[in-house]
């Protein structure tokens, strides 16, 4: 008589039985939701810009009150490592490989999913590129007159937008529309991936908040872009 026993699969055996796939999927989308919020916060906060700047003095902005109350949060470094350059370095990651594994065919079948498909992995190049180029920028890679100083954020978004009109008038514009159809989109698809939306009502009801989304957000971008733009021209005069 002999006794069956059973071991734990290896992390190769699930690899290949697509157990591993389905959980690296799983957690791309869930990193998705936080960067998905944190992009939100991120474009109502830069909204402000639109307010512009009063009595000649850019530490009075609302952006710069937004600035202010954002780095004085306690506990700032390990939430946004925790909420926000993890799951959006494993996002990146994850889903550049997504898109170099891609095999799409919507030369065979021009349906709207497929379009919306290909048109999330291209978002998805250009999001990535202008994220690198975003951050190493504000950092100082390219000069100091890019570099974002907290104390005076408003002041050195301004000299940051207007420094070249490729960065303000193309590079930005395309950095923003990219985020706003990545994340509307990406919502969309989540929802359906996580059951919320099964039915074909449920996911035409939420494709259409999706698009309120996309609108929403772009339209932030935009107030932003053009609130720091404007603002230049503005100091001018002062």
């Amino acid at each position: 008589m002999s006794i069956a026993t059973t071991t734990e699969p290896t992390a190769r055996q699930r690899m290949l039985s697509g157990e591993m796939p389905f959980l690296l999927r799983r957690l791309h989308s869930l990193t998705g939701i936080f960067f998905g919020g944190f992009v939100m916060a991120h474009l109502l906060a830069n909204a402000t810009l639109i307010e512009g700047f009063r009595e000649g003095d850019f530490t009075k902005t609302v952006y710069q009150k937004q600035v202010d109350t954002i780095h004085h949060l306690p506990f700032l470094t390990i939430a946004e490592w925790t909420l926000i350059y993890l799951p959006i370095l494993y996002h990146t990651v994850y889903g550049l490989w997504l898109t170099y594994t891609a095999q799409p065919n919507v030369n065979l079948y021009p349906y709207s999913k497929n379009v919306f498909y290909v048109f999330q992995r291209l978002s998805a190049l250009v999001l990535t590129a202008f994220i690198f180029f975003h951050i190493t920028s504000l950092k100082g890679w390219y000069g100091s007159g890019m570099r974002f100083t907290p104390s005076q954020a408003t002041e050195t978004v301004i000299t940051h937008l207007n420094i070249s009109w490729f960065i303000g008038w193309f590079v930005y514009p395309l950095g923003i529309l990219a985020a706003c159809y990545h994340l509307a989109n990406g919502f969309w698809t989540a929802a359906i991936s996580w059951g919320v939306t099964i039915s074909a009502g449920a996911q035409r009801r939420w494709g259409w908040a999706c698009v309120l989304l996309f609108l929403f957000t772009f339209s932030c971008g935009m107030m932003a872009l053009v609130g720091g733009l404007t603002s230049a021209a503005m100091a001018q005069h002062h």
